[in-house]
């Protein structure tokens, strides 16, 4: 059974940093895309940023770019997201996600984690 299990996420003030992890379970995790979701509440999913599993390139929303950094260490089947000069448009439920294609959607999900920036 695959799992992807986000943490990290908390309240932190405007100006602030967070660093989230997703530890994956049950799948081949070099194998898989990894990419970084959020949901802030009345608005639609959005992605955040993608790491390839073939060369490690990251992939960074507009939103969040020179901000948030994407990396992942394949021994520890871990993905993280680093994300500094937070802003309160930043508060959102982040979810990570897995993909085995090259393209298209994405096959797992794991179940989120809050972040709340305060102005």
């Amino acid at each position: 059974q695959v799992q992807l299990v986000e943490s990290g996420g908390g309240l932190v003030q405007a100006g602030g940093s967070l660093r989230l992890s997703c530890a994956a379970s049950g799948l081949a995790f070099s194998n898989h895309h990894m990419g970084w979701f959020r949901q802030a509440p009345g608005k639609e999913r959005e992605f955040v940023a993608a790491i390839s599993r073939i060369d490690f390139s990251a992939n960074v929303a507009d939103s969040v770019k020179g901000r948030f950094t994407i990396s992942r260490d394949n021994a520890k089947n871990t993905v993280f997201l680093q994300m500094t000069s937070l802003k309160p448009d930043d508060t959102a439920v982040y979810y990570c996600a897995a993909r085995r294609l090259d393209y298209g959607t994405y096959n797992y999900w794991g179940q989120g984690t809050q972040v709340t920036v305060s102005s």
